[in-house]
């Protein structure tokens, strides 16, 4: 069985897609919108620490295919999965986000990308890039047929983990700009998948979102997360301390499955 949990951060919006296997995928979590919940959650799958920093959770994030959409807890089937998912960001009001200015027409960029390539216990291809797609406007889902209208950077490849080959996380994130422009952002496009396009082992999406100036967005010594499960689930914000050092601190979430 497959196993896949789905998070997003917004500004990097993360998606926990969980894990994927052979035939079926099962995300973590599910039913709850308690943060203490999520976060246990998250220390069970090793997500904290081991990809991102401890954190507590403003954007909503969703994740939908024709068949199935992303959720903590749910199982989903690779077949499903064929085709790229229909994206929906949610505006979430919140005293954390107070005095915190998202432009309409900033840019921001969907990512999928799998740490556990072509397995967790034998990363050699990590991090493996499986879409980046870009959107001009940073537009609000209004209904449930709403949807983000994507540009392929990198064409989506769906989850298909090899057989016997354990847990697989897949992670969505949602970066903008670090600057803050609504100029058009000119992306670099990874040569290969593998590594995203490095000769370095590991190398993966938080490398990229930094070449490319993407990163979450910053108030005072505090960088909002968007943590959000995927289906109507209360989106939580998470925060994180800055680094000191003059490199912008990056994020990535995972998703894990495994073989019946």
């Amino acid at each position: 069985m497959l196993v896949a949990m789905l998070w997003r951060l917004p500004l990097l919006v993360a998606a926990y897609v969980g894990a994927v296997a052979a035939d079926g995928q099962k995300v973590l979590g599910g039913d709850s919108t308690d943060l203490d919940h999520i976060r246990d959650k998250l220390l069970e799958a090793q997500i904290i620490p081991t990809v991102i920093d401890d954190f507590p959770p403003a954007l909503s994030l969703r994740v939908k295919w024709k068949h199935d959409s992303a959720d903590l807890g749910n199982t989903l089937k690779p077949d499903h999965l064929k085709k790229a998912p229909v994206i929906h960001l949610d505006k979430v009001e919140s005293d954390a986000l107070a005095g915190t200015q998202l432009s309409k027409d900033m840019s921001y960029v969907i990512v999928l990308t799998d740490p556990d390539a072509p397995s967790r216990d034998d990363p050699k291809w990590s991090e493996f890039c499986h879409w980046i797609a870009a959107s001009s406007h940073l537009k609000y889902s209004t209904n449930s047929k709403s949807k983000q209208h994507l540009k392929d950077i990198i064409k989506y490849k769906p989850p298909a983990p090899p057989p016997k080959t354990g847990k697989h996380r897949y992670v969505f994130f949602t970066f903008i700009a670090a600057n803050g422009t609504t100029k058009k952002l000119h992306l670099s496009k990874p040569e290969e998948r593998k590594h995203w396009g490095s000769d370095d082992a590991g190398h993966g999406v938080r490398e990229w979102a930094h070449e490319n100036g993407l990163i979450p967005i910053g108030k005072d010594d505090l960088i909002p997360i968007s943590l959000t499960e995927v289906n109507n689930i209360q989106p939580r914000i998470l925060y994180t301390r800055k680094t000191t050092s003059s490199s912008p601190r990056h994020f990535t979430c995972q998703m894990h499955s495994s073989l019946a």
